[in-house]
């Protein structure tokens, strides 16, 4: 069974409204599975593959779900259209990014009655999937709050080869704090009691085919975890790590030159080199970029030109 709805996300000034489908399949008698993609209007992948999802699941030799699935392949329209990451200043000046304003408000910004529409749809969940899409080299990966022993099963009935295992609140970097990650969808969820996680696929602005067959495998091996589907997930055989700890960052802004032989998924022990920064009009080296830990490079900034504080290089910390 599916239905498909069209729902009203909140209003611009001018009385336009902000609309997306709401796509639900199943019986609706066991586990609900809430899914969406393009909260970060650049990164399509996610849409793609529940566009793919959505055809297996409405072929008339797949089985019905025992259960339901809630899927929202276009979870902010505003940053979609604008192919962007966060919507412009006159739209949403007090949250132009919407990852970080769950579980929202009805009465808040833009961003916030946004949330708030679709935390309506969230809260009876009984495990989400927010799928997003990172840099233009980055290795796919799942990130789970650390220490959520659903979460992490969740992640691993997804089944990349690396989870990422993100510590929250005290525990963090100051990065925490500093960027509002309180306000993303998976911890915001996850503390309300609802495995979450994110999966990080592939380039954004870009379909990767490899990327969306990772996804569409994930998003099964999850529905036969949760027994909306038959049979279990594969045997999960990776490498779990912590992110953010160990990002290197440009020091100074200028080209950034990857040495020869820095790769996605290598390991790196402390004080190997990784490029350097360079000042373009007089060719001066302003900073060797080199890891700070032991870890796996899980992405790097291929695009050259880089400013200052920007990460170069990310790598993550083993934990197992």
């Amino acid at each position: 069974m599916h239905t498909a709805e069209r729902t009203t996300l909140a209003r611009l000034p001018s009385g336009v409204r902000v609309e997306t489908t709401v796509h639900r399949y199943g019986t609706g008698e066991g586990p609900t599975l809430y899914i969406q993609a393009a909260q970060h209007g650049r990164e399509i992948n996610g849409t793609e593959l529940l566009r793919r999802l959505h055809g297996r699941l409405t072929a008339s030799d797949f089985p019905d779900l025992s259960g339901t699935l809630i899927a929202v392949p276009v979870a902010d329209p505003l940053t979609f259209d604008r192919v962007s990451y966060t919507t412009p200043e006159p739209i949403d000046s007090a949250a132009p990014n919407m990852n970080r304003c769950w579980p929202g408000d009805p009465e808040g910004s833009i961003h916030e009655r946004m949330a708030a529409r679709l935390w309506d749809e969230i809260e009876g969940a009984d495990a989400i999937v927010d799928l997003h899409t990172g840099s233009p080299e980055m290795l796919a990966h799942t990130v789970y709050l650390r220490g959520d022993a659903e979460s992490r099963r969740l992640a691993e009935a997804f089944g990349t080869d690396l989870l990422l295992a993100e510590t929250a609140g005290e525990d963090a970097d100051n990065e925490w704090d500093t960027r509002d990650f309180d306000g993303k969808l998976r911890v915001a969820a996850t503390r309300e009691g609802i495995p979450s996680i994110t999966p990080e696929l592939g380039s954004n602005k870009q379909l990767g085919e490899a990327a969306i067959e990772t996804g569409l495998d994930g998003l099964l091996g999850v529905c036969r975890h949760l027994d909306l589907l038959d049979g279990e997930p594969k045997p999960w055989d990776g490498t779990r790590a912590r992110n953010h700890l160990g990002r290197v960052r440009a020091s100074d802004s200028g080209l950034f030159v990857v040495d020869e032989g820095v790769e996605v998924g290598m390991a790196v022990e402390p004080g190997e080199a990784f490029g350097t920064v360079y000042e373009p009009t007089s060719y001066e080296p302003l900073q060797e970029a080199t890891a700070d830990r032991a870890g796996i490079v899980y992405s790097i900034a291929r695009e050259a030109t880089v400013t200052a504080g920007q990460t170069l290089v990310g790598v993550a910390e083993r934990l197992d």
